[in-house]
């Protein structure tokens, strides 16, 4: 007898005629224009966007489809009387209009929260400040190649709401999941993963203390069936575990663990009761860096249950790394450039800094987080050749790096450049034989580009016309 979603047939018949909300035309919330017109939802669309701003594609299914919607600044002054709230990542839960409709008796939700309360499958998370994208994808990967029906979604991937009628039992779901999607999640995946917390997105969230909370709603909905992933060497994500429900798996890169998997003399170990199992040397892995090999021990430890060890270390072997993390563009005249992107924070950049044993000419700098630079002053200082800044962020970094310099009574050549183009042009005629130009901004790119992807792929096109 085939399968058929008890739960997504009781959202559906509930969401007929039913007045909805979705705030935010991101990629998560365009698939639930045609999914809510199709069930005959009655659907306003909110967006702060101008009109004009709107797609066309988009804006031509809003008109069709003969949906009411509100855009600008002030678009939420019409969220009144509505049954379901759809919030995008970027709309914040606790905004005055959200709450209002809260106290009226909506509920308010979100794609991916739909999706893991309906999904059939098993469901496993991925989130941390760092990490996530190259965990998540590795752990697709291992399970994937295992032969189990898999689907990737949340940050990456595609939206998968719409694809629950495919969805059964056996299959599985790899989700990442970014602080914003986790705010207020009433529901915890099956296996959860935290690659580690630190101060980040601080220019959106209240205060640290709400991004931390809204991280650990990853694993605060689990029962004792469940498992949650968590790195030893991060005291937030250690701690984690007073109240964690399920089992815990601890990961390390410092402490010999009696349970869990660690990097161990370059080796990645699997220990059980203090018997510690060799799975592979780092001089096997493609991926550079302490970070990465965190990554890979808590993607060891995510698929544990499902995968066996012959089969994670093959795909382990086999994996050169995702798009705009350490990722190597070009050799020229005995120089390798490496684009990170991903670099979005201080503690990204670091990492990109600790993975390499050559002379650094760094191009940092990009939108302002409101992060604090004074702890990458000091890495920059042991591993950065020549510091190249631009951007919000490049005289906080400059000033971190001129006061760290007082104190290591040392001095490093820095250039200030008003674009990314100017940056490329100044490393190139500063590179010196067997040296790395790592590009990798500690800093948002919303100043100057769509977003971290755009950015990367920019900095590769300049590198490449080179």
């Amino acid at each position: 007898m085939e399968y058929e979603n008890e739960k997504l047939k009781q959202f559906e018949e509930y969401v007929k005629q039913k007045k909805l909300a979705i705030i935010g035309l991101g990629v998560s919330n365009i698939p639930l224009l045609d999914y809510f017109h199709d069930l005959g939802a009655k659907v306003t669309v909110f967006d702060s966007r101008q009109m004009e701003d709107i797609p066309k594609d988009v804006m031509d299914k809003i008109t069709n489809y003969t949906m009411e919607f509100s855009f600008g600044k002030n678009n939420l002054s019409k969220l009144h009387g509505f049954d379901i709230i759809f919030r995008s990542p970027s709309c914040m839960p606790n905004i005055q209009e959200i709450n209002k409709e809260k106290e009226n008796g909506a509920i308010v939700t979100s794609e991916i929260e739909m999706l893991m309360e309906m999904c059939p499958g098993t469901v496993i998370g991925v989130t941390g400040s760092d990490g996530k994208t190259t965990t998540t994808t590795l752990i697709y990967e291992m399970i994937s190649k295992k032969g189990y029906n898999c689907y990737l979604g949340g940050n990456i991937g595609t939206p998968l709401f719409t694809k629950l009628k495919q969805m059964k039992p056996e299959d599985i779901i790899i989700l990442e999941l970014s602080s914003f999607q986790l705010m207020e999640m009433k529901i915890s995946p099956h296996i959860a993963v935290i690659t580690n917390i630190t101060p980040n997105h601080l220019n959106i969230h209240s205060s640290y203390e709400e991004y931390i909370d809204a991280k650990k709603n990853i694993y605060k909905n689990q029962n004792e069936k469940d498992i949650v992933v968590l790195n030893y060497d991060n005291e937030i994500t250690r701690n984690c575990a007073k109240d964690a429900k399920g089992k815990v798996i601890y990961f390390s890169s410092k402490e010999k663990l009696d349970n869990g998997v660690i990097l161990d003399d370059d080796v990645i170990k699997e220990c059980e009761n203090k018997i510690r199992k060799h799975l592979i040397k780092t001089k096997e892995i493609n991926l550079r860096g302490i970070h990465n090999y965190e990554n890979i021990c808590a993607a060891i430890c995510a698929t544990k249950t499902l995968v066996d060890t012959n089969a994670q270390i093959n795909t382990i072997k086999e994996f050169k790394g995702v798009e705009h993390r350490l990722e190597l563009v070009r050799q020229i005249d005995d120089v390798k450039w490496y684009n990170d992107s991903i670099g979005t924070s201080p503690t990204r950049t670091i990492a990109g800094l600790k993975s390499f044993n050559e002379e650094i000419i760094l191009i940092a700098g990009g939108y302002d987080k409101h992060l604090d630079y004074t702890p990458i002053a000091k890495p920059i200082l042991e591993k950065v050749k020549t510091l190249i800044l631009m951007g919000q962020t490049s005289e906080k970094i400059y000033n971190a790096v001129k006061e760290e310099e007082k104190v290591q009574k040392k001095q490093i050549d820095i250039y200030k450049c008003e674009n990314l183009a100017q940056t490329v042009q100044i490393a190139k005629k500063v590179a010196k034989k067997g040296q790395i130009v790592l590009f990798s901004p500690a800093s948002a790119s919303f100043d100057l580009f769509k977003d971290f992807a755009d950015r990367g792929n920019q900095f590769k096109k300049l590198v490449n016309n080179l």
